[in-house]
């Protein structure tokens, strides 16, 4: 987390949370939803607005983490905004050599498990979190699978988030849908 992050959780300390402004999508882009999208239904089938400017972007990754209830946010100074996922908190690229490195730019060892659901998707869970790998990167990923590198267990969308300690949607817990 970044030092003027702290500096203004410590100068302001009682900031409500922010829900639903937030997206992330099943390729790691992040969404601005305004109050209109909002209206309009729920992530992601009302994205909103990509977010393009660099310097943002690595602004929340640096700050983006889960609570103890595994809704994910972005401490934005004082301020957690709560992320809508499409699928999972984090997506995977894969590198040279099988190397792994989140969206957030954060690198992984080798998985300790690959699951692949009902839908074809593949997943990986490391010592930095549980993610989608990225569909431009399935290539890389047959090739891990094929050479027994990796071997997928099959288990359902539905029940990753339990499994793995996450949470699809705050905003939908925080109001009990």
């Amino acid at each position: 987390m970044d030092d003027i992050v702290r500096q203004a959780m410590a100068k302001w300390p009682n900031v409500p949370h922010c829900w639903g402004w937030l997206g992330l999508d099943a390729r790691g882009t992040w969404y601005m939803r305004d109050d209109r999208v909002q209206a309009a239904g729920p992530f992601p089938a009302h994205k909103g607005s990509a977010l393009r400017h660099e310097k943002l972007i690595d602004f929340i990754h640096r700050n983006y983490a889960p609570d103890a209830q595994g809704h994910w946010y972005f401490q934005n100074g004082p301020q957690r905004v709560y992320v809508e996922l499409e699928n999972t908190p984090l997506v995977w690229r894969i590198g040279a050599g099988h190397s792994l490195q989140a969206h957030t730019g954060i690198a992984a060892p080798s998985p300790r498990l690959c699951v692949l659901d009902e839908e074809g998707r593949l997943y990986l869970d490391t010592e930095a979190g549980f993610g989608l790998v990225h569909s431009l990167d399935m290539d890389a990923a047959a090739e891990a699978v094929e050479s027994g590198e990796w071997r997928p267990q099959e288990m359902s969308w539905a029940d990753l988030p339990r499994r793995f300690g996450f949470v699809r949607s705050p905003q939908q817990a925080m109001r009990g849908d």
